[in-house]
């Protein structure tokens, strides 16, 4: 028996080619779960859900505003109505953009908050709405990021909304334990992802550094993620709730060796 087999996962940002979204789709497509697809790209959504056809797996596109309710609680209406349900919930969708604070204007910072924070709040009190109507229990995976611990120059806005989602994480888990939903988090660290492409050239030129120090000597990938999502919101994690997930290489964990251990 697959991990997930016939669980039914919406995960939201799904549309990128490199993103954390589609590689977690895909991930527990094959793992025998049906994957709803959902992102304000419906093109990008479309062609995730056809990979994940190829594994085998049911899925659908839909195109969702994470920061409008409306669009929202219809992502996830339309779920239960395609697969009868909903399990899992990969709260994924996010933006990034890096200015100083002297440049960060009030729409940068309140589109950052109404994607990175306010749009997994609405995912999660519609998941979490159908989950109790279910009666079954349900997991909640919120993709955070180490920048909610962890704070870095030109990005405050994005740290912030980020430190939102930490906490939100934790309060939802001791608020929704007693309807057998688990709530969880993974803060990834240096992924190579379209939205640090997108983000500008100043942060690309940031990360530089943080890729030296990082004990594991590379950023991470997309597919590093996957695994740790379908881990989660497996049997496997049963009794994980309210926990933090860091996916980082060991950049948080401290300096690390100046040079190699020689044998």
């Amino acid at each position: 028996m697959k991990k997930l087999q016939d669980t039914v996962v919406l995960v939201t940002g799904a549309a990128s080619a490199k993103g954390i979204g589609r590689a977690i789709a895909l991930a527990m497509a094959r793992e025998g779960a049906h994957i709803a697809c959902a992102d304000i790209n419906k093109n990008g959504c479309l062609q995730t859900a056809r990979l994940v056809r190829k594994e085998k797996a049911q899925a659908i596109a839909l195109r969702a505003d994470a920061a409008k309710a409306d669009e929202v609680q219809k992502a996830v209406d339309s779920t239960v109505a395609a697969f009868g349900g909903l399990d899992v919930l990969i709260n994924n969708a996010g933006i990034a953009c890096f200015k100083n604070l002297i440049d960060l204007s009030e729409e940068d910072w309140d589109r950052t908050f109404q994607i990175n924070s306010k749009g997994y709040f609405l995912f999660c009190r519609a998941a979490a709405k159908a989950m109790i109507k279910q009666g079954r229990g349900g997991v909640i995976i919120n993709i955070s990021s180490i920048s909610a611990t962890l704070a870095g120059a030109m990005k405050v806005h994005y740290c912030a909304s980020k430190a939102a989602v930490h906490m939100m994480t934790q309060g939802l888990a001791l608020e929704l334990a007693s309807a057998g939903i688990r709530v969880n988090e993974i803060s990834p660290g240096s992924i190579e992802t379209n939205i640090i492409k997108n983000a500008g050239i100043r942060e690309a030129l940031a990360r530089i550094p943080r890729v030296k120090r990082t004990p594991l000597g590379r950023p991470g990938t997309a597919a590093d993620i996957a695994p740790a999502a379908v881990f989660l919101a497996s049997d496997d994690a049963s009794f994980i709730t309210g926990a933090n997930l860091v996916i980082d290489g060991g950049l948080t964990a401290g300096q690390p060796a100046p040079q190699p251990l020689e044998s």
